[in-house]
């Protein structure tokens, strides 16, 4: 396939390393100027990939989307003009509620989601390192997505295993985004590795945290117990306890979080069936007023 990557972050470039390797022609899409980009994975011998070349784009089978959930609507709006009308793409990003804004303005393009526990790290501009081996999920946002689906997980899984198809993603969104309501913003206010949480009091935040986010999703028609929530969230902390959150890194580098799209998310959920989520509003309120000290 001709691919197109847009967002050359951690994600991003390590799937770029991966579907190269696999056969596939892969170009990639930023916001600098440059026309090539060298990225160099664990060591290995550097490869070279165009970027920015309108050709590239208009000639792409999929587009891969792997910029930050903020950024997704200012990103994509540019090119939704250049890509041609069969193009699939896949939305990958922390969080919900970026893709479900644009989705009437690309409702011709097949649309997925791809979710994933791959851990990657861009030690600097032209080096990734896989920190981490995880697995794939994708599924269908739109009906015409479904006759992609199966082609897309094959080359996935042929690229990075292992990828797998799920016909009900919004359940997976939901599963990922309990996770990351409980761990992004605790290691963010606590500024430290995710395997710090698994301290005493913490946990006694983290199943509060639980508990409200369970109510949510049940209230969404989705299913979730929250002790066993708490549970997967503890067997998280600990298969990650070197990493630093997302979030973590975004307040430690002064950059804007993803916040408003996963606590925010779930606030806005929570809202609409008139739930009260005071643990979660509190670290919501809280990376606020970190995001707002950043900006001074």
């Amino acid at each position: 396939m001709n691919i197109c990557i847009l967002g050359a972050g951690a994600i991003g470039s390590l799937w770029a390393c991966y579907l190269h390797n696999a056969g596939h022609s892969v170009s990639l899409w930023t916001r600098s100027s440059e026309t090539s980009i060298s990225l160099s994975l664990d060591e290995r011998p550097p490869l070279v990939f165009p970027c920015n070349q309108e050709s590239q784009l208009a000639n792409a089978d999929l587009l891969i989307v792997t910029v930050k959930a903020w950024q997704v609507e200012s990103a994509i709006h540019p090119i939704i003009s250049l890509l041609n009308p069969s193009c699939s793409i896949i939305f990958s990003h922390n969080g919900m509620g970026a893709v479900e804004a644009i989705l009437p303005q690309i409702s011709n393009h097949p649309v997925l989601f791809a979710t994933t526990t791959h851990g990657a790290l861009r030690k600097n501009k032209n080096q990734i390192q896989h920190t981490g081996h995880g697995q794939t999920i994708i599924g269908s946002l739109n009906n015409l997505a479904d006759e992609q689906l199966d082609k897309l997980v094959e080359a996935f899984d042929l690229a990075l295993p292992p990828a797998l198809s799920d016909s009900n993603i919004g359940q997976a969104l939901w599963n990922k985004l309990a996770i990351n309501c409980c761990i992004n913003p605790l290691t963010a206010l606590n500024d430290c590795r995710n395997g710090e949480l698994a301290a005493k009091d913490t946990l006694e935040i983290i199943d509060s945290l639980c508990f409200e986010i369970a109510m949510v999703i049940n209230a969404e028609g989705f299913t979730c117990d929250n002790n066993e929530l708490f549970t997967r969230t503890q067997q998280v902390i600990e298969a990650t306890s070197a990493n630093f959150s997302s979030m973590h890194q975004d307040i430690h580098h002064n950059r804007p979080t993803e916040i408003d799209y996963i606590t925010g998310y779930l606030l806005q959920r929570a809202l609409t069936h008139n739930i009260d989520t005071p643990m979660n509003k509190q670290l919501f309120k809280q990376i606020k007023q970190k995001e707002a000290q950043n900006d001074h």
